[in-house]
């Protein structure tokens, strides 16, 4: 559907739905486990509901109560032929991809979206070296095989979600394994939160440099109640959204503690001269003098399209490197986010890898396309903070890959003079 979102920038206080990297690894260590376990989730987004029903495919049984608390029954059915509808998630299928060669699976999965197109290589070649069987076919990528335990080498620089697929298959093979993570590791947070995550789980392993020896025949076992902590990649845009607001915006239900990668938002809007106020259950953030940085893109891929609309109304110029990897994304994330500012009035050059903003007091507003990117849309709406006219937003109902009640939460928030 089409969305119009009004002019000037907002103010007031949200509370943030869960993390969905967090949910994606709470549930398989809980499907994989032995006894049933409760993961209270404030919101669930087609991502995590992806998850879920490959997991239901597998034999769990997951089911939502009324409360939003979720009840995980461990994978119990046995049966070795199944579908596995896994949306546009990423994370599902690379996750779950070496889990199927762990638990001695044939399965196909469903893909939707840009995912068939996104890469699975050298991951997809890795298990097959190792006893599984892999073939895609258009949409559909059959899976299956015994994936048997032994030395595994990966580049750290393609994608974490393959190392974290890997550490979560790892521990259930028939013997002990070695897995090497090789040259520059990207996006390392969010395979701290899967390590997290397995030890939360009782998992062993040791961790030398880039080198995990890790023990096989092991057993999942995550404590009976597992809360889900806020999303910092969804608080992004509301946080963003008050670097433009005098009042600001404070944003309820993240942890100050979190290993979740996003959480630079914060220092990068500090950065760019907003003020930024934390506290144990939230942060504020208000508006500063916001002046152009430099951003390495390599660790968060996913905030360069909102940090990219504080870049577009900053004094000065912004230069975002290492961003290639945003290509390979729901859309191409660096044709998307010059083609949303361009037509909003932004002075964006997209380079290869990288992305050049001069900052401008103000933007004009106009009908921009979504990509059909849920961090397209939601960016395009924080835009509206920097305009004299509407945005006008197509396509906006894909932000409920990740974040379901995003307009809900925006209409909430009252408005105020534009600066």
């Amino acid at each position: 559907m089409t969305r119009t979102v009004l002019p000037g920038t907002r103010t007031g206080l949200i509370r943030i739905p869960a993390s969905k990297s967090q949910a994606h690894r709470l549930l398989i260590c809980a499907a994989l486990g032995h006894t049933p376990v409760t993961i209270p989730c404030d919101g669930l987004s087609r991502d995590i509901t992806a998850t879920m029903e490959c997991l239901n495919g597998l034999g769990a049984s997951i089911r939502e109560s009324s409360s939003g608390i979720l009840e995980v029954t461990p994978i119990a059915n046995k049966d070795s032929l199944c579908q596995l509808f896994c949306g546009e998630s990423g994370s599902t299928l690379r996750f779950l991809l070496p889990v199927i060669g762990a638990l001695n699976r044939e399965v196909t999965f469903h893909m939707e979206g840009r995912l068939p197109q996104r890469p699975l290589a050298p991951l997809d070649e890795l298990l097959c070296l190792h006893g599984m069987h892999i073939r895609q076919e258009a949409d559909l990528l059959h899976a299956g095989g015994t994936l048997c335990a032994g030395d595994f080498s990966i580049p750290g620089n393609i994608s974490s979600q393959y190392i974290s697929g890997l550490l979560l298959a790892l521990p259930l093979l028939n013997g002990d394994s070695r897995l090497t993570v090789t040259g520059t590791v990207e996006s390392q947070a969010y395979i701290t939160m899967t390590e997290d995550a397995l030890r939360m789980a009782g998992i062993r392993f040791e961790k030398s440099e880039n080198t995990y020896h890790i023990p096989g025949n092991q057993s999942y076992q995550l404590p009976r109640n597992c809360p889900v902590e806020g999303d910092y990649s969804n608080a992004a845009f509301f946080l963003c959204s008050g670097a433009l607001s005098r009042e600001g915006i404070t944003v309820k239900g993240l942890s100050p503690h979190s290993a979740q990668g996003d959480r630079q938002i914060l220092e990068i809007l500090q950065r760019f001269g907003a003020q930024v106020i934390e506290n144990e259950d939230g942060v504020t953030v208000k508006h500063g003098a916001l002046h152009g940085i430099e951003i390495d893109a390599a660790p968060i891929p996913d905030l360069i399209p909102v940090l990219s609309v504080v870049a577009a109304g900053a004094d000065g110029t912004t230069y975002i490197q290492n961003a290639g990897r945003l290509r390979l994304k729901e859309s191409d994330r660096l044709a998307s986010t010059t083609q949303m500012l361009t037509t909003l009035g932004a002075e964006i050059h997209e380079l290869a890898d990288a992305l050049i903003i001069h900052g401008k007091p103000y933007l004009q507003g106009g009908t921009v396309s979504s990509w059909n990117d849920h961090r397209i849309a939601m960016s395009a709406a924080v835009a509206a903070g920097l305009c004299r006219e509407p945005v006008v937003i197509e396509d906006s109902q894909c932000t409920e890959k990740s974040y379901p009640r995003f307009w809900e939460d925006l209409e909430g928030l009252k408005g105020e003079d534009s600066l």
